[in-house]
Parts: structure tokens; C-alpha cells; sequence
């Protein structure tokens, strides 16, 4: 049963596309389209849906595929992730349809996949692994529940993070890229091994590209996902031209190592002040939040707040913020 508590605290500027004209693919999987050039070049992978209520990447995919753009070298799938939470979605209760078992982005370890154990997206991820398996990039397009600048989550720290982050930065969007922990509930599709593994070229990017329903979540995703399949040289630039957006390209980037996730212990875990992520926190030792009978403090001077949940969708064990340094 689903532990998702539906709270709109944000409202929804955008609307869910009809994506039912892509269920049947053209790859014997529902929802999931191949495309190959017939020429060399990488097998590259984008994938929205990955929470059925982040629906920025949806909509971007369906214009993709709408327009019918093709890749001018190697192989171009496009996965819509989490159609049985997205089948849910309703813009008056929006949180409702995250997921439907359990979250989507933790069930990817060899070890659960290959368990005996069974959910919806369980269903879904084994089904979509040989995709993921064979591709040589990912983009996974995701938005924030909070109102927050774009991030670019690129793997978990000393685990084929730089890389990543290498990646990243070609982009040019957005500004902030992050060296992540991981989730202690379980790991990311962008966590498979080879993509963690440093001396594995294959590399997998994680987009927030802000709060779920703002208009400007749209404008991130698409952005985002053109500028990785032009950087990857599976369509050219000239072939989007009239759809990129310079004004988004980020002047410089600031990388930002996460070094530690802060878990509700607590029912009553409630932040100082309403922070909106990224915020720097000063001193070591000021007080970040109250976890039960617990102080939460900044573990270092100028600690990052990355993605507080600060708004009431949450329960016992949910990773409530996260602290980074700039490195």
C-alpha cells in the first residue's frame, strides 16, 4: 500500500500530457521507444516518469517523440518509468501518484532486483533494466517537490561521480551539480554499477529541474535533455536550434559534495526556519532543525542545505535534507 501522504502545497502550472499514443513502443514494452540511426555512435537512454507526480520529463517526451526527432547516430531509447503511478495523477491531489508500492528510484540494486520480493515498480524496473543495462548514457528527468534552483544529481560521491559531473558541465545546465550519498532505502537507477564504477566509461545524470508544477520545470527539461543529446551527438545542434534556450545556460557551475543525509527519526522533525535548499548555513554548530529530542546543526562552516522537504509529505525514515560542501 502506498505510504504517500497527498499534500498540495504548490500549485500546478502545467498540465499532464495524454501519453497513451506511446504505449505500445516499437521494443515489445509498453512505453518504451528505440530508435537506431544506423550509424555509429552511443547507445543513449531518457527516461521520464520516474515518480508518476514529476511530470516535466513526460511532457518534453511526448513533444520529442510528437515532433518526430531521430537520432543522426547511434542508438536513441526513450522510456516513460512509472506508468502504474502515473496512472494516478490528479493536478487537485497531485502527491497522491509518486508512486504506488514504493518509490520507483530506490528498487535498482542487483541484490532487490533479483530478490523474491514484488511491488508495481518492481514490475516496471525489471522489465526496463536491459534497457538501462545496455545504454551508455541516461539522462533520468525528475523534478523537486520544493521550490528550488535546477540540480544536477551526478552519482554518489568516490562512485563514478566525476565522470558525471564531467558530463554535467558540458551541458551547461544548470548551475548547481551535485556528488550525492546515495538513499539508505535503497539505490537510484543512476547507481546501476557500471554507471558507478570510475573505470566504466558509461556515465548516468540525474536532472531536478525544480519545483514538480512550475512552468519553468518544462523549460528545464527540455533544455536539459537536448543539450545531453546534442553533447552525445545523437541529434546535431542545428536539428533543435529553434528550441534552445541560451538564457538557461548556466555561466559557471558550482559542484557541491554531499556529505551526509539527515532521516526523520521522528513524526515531529520540523526545520528552524522554512528553508528553500541551498541555503549556506554559516557557522558549524547553528542549528539546522529539530529531529524528535534531537538538535540538527551544521556539521561544518558554510554547510549547503541540499533539498530540504520542508513541506508535510513525509513519514519516519525519509531523507529530510541533505548537508554538501562546495567543492
Amino acid at each position: 500500500m502506498s505510504q504517500n501522504k497527498p499534500i498540495n502545497d504548490n500549485p500546478v502550472q502545467i498540465e499532464a500530457p495524454d501519453i497513451t499514443r506511446w504505449q505500445s513502443g516499437n521494443t515489445g514494452v509498453d512505453f518504451v521507444w528505440q530508435f537506431d540511426s544506423g550509424k555509429p555512435g552511443p547507445h543513449v537512454m531518457v527516461q521520464s516518469l520516474t515518480h508518476g507526480n514529476e511530470i516535466c520529463g513526460a511532457i518534453v517526451m511526448d513533444w520529442f517523440l510528437s515532433e518526430g526527432f531521430r537520432p543522426q547516430k547511434g542508438v536513441l531509447t526513450m522510456a516513460f518509468g512509472n506508468l502504474a503511478a502515473f496512472a494516478r495523477w490528479d493536478p487537485a491531489n497531485p502527491g497522491a501518484s509518486r508512486y504506488t508500492d514504493e518509490d520507483f528510484n530506490r528498487v535498482w540494486s542487483d541484490d532487490y532486483l533479483n530478490s523474491e520480493k514484488n511491488s508495481a515498480e518492481l514490475q516496471r524496473a525489471r522489465v526496463l533494466l536491459p534497457f538501462v543495462d545496455a545504454a551508455d548514457f541516461v539522462l533520468d528527468i525528475h523534478s523537486m517537490h520544493e521550490p528550488c534552483a535546477p540540480l544536477m544529481v551526478c552519482g554518489t560521491t568516490g562512485q563514478g561521480a566525476d565522470k558525471a559531473v564531467a558530463l554535467s558541465k558540458r551541458l551547461g545546465i544548470p548551475e548547481h551539480l551535485i556528488h550525492d550519498t546515495g538513499h539508505p532505502s535503497g539505490k537510484r537507477m543512476i547507481e546501476r554499477p557500471q554507471f558507478a564504477d570510475p573505470e566504466n566509461p558509461k556515465a548516468a545524470i540525474l536532472i531536478e529541474c525544480g519545483q514538480h508544477w512550475e512552468k519553468s520545470s518544462v523549460d528545464v527539461a527540455r533544455q536539459t535533455m537536448l543539450r545531453f543529446l546534442i553533447d552525445r551527438g545523437v541529434i546535431s545542434e542545428q536539428t533543435v536550434a529553434a528550441h534552445l534556450n541560451p538564457s538557461l545556460q548556466a555561466k559557471s557551475h558550482k559542484v557541491i559534495k554531499v556529505t551526509e543525509a539527515v532521516v526523520a527519526k521522528s513524526s515531529e522533525f520540523r526545520f528552524v526556519q522554512p528553508f528553500k535548499g541551498l541555503e549556506v548555513i554559516a557557522k558549524k554548530g547553528d542549528p539546522i532543525a529539530h529531529n524528535g529530542d534531537e538538535v540538527v546543526v551544521a556539521p561544518y562552516d558554510h554547510t549547503v542545505l541540499v533539498m530540504p522537504s520542508v513541506s508535510k509529505q513525509w513519514k519516519i525514515g525519509t531523507t529530510m535534507v541533505r548537508f554538501g560542501q562546495l567543492v
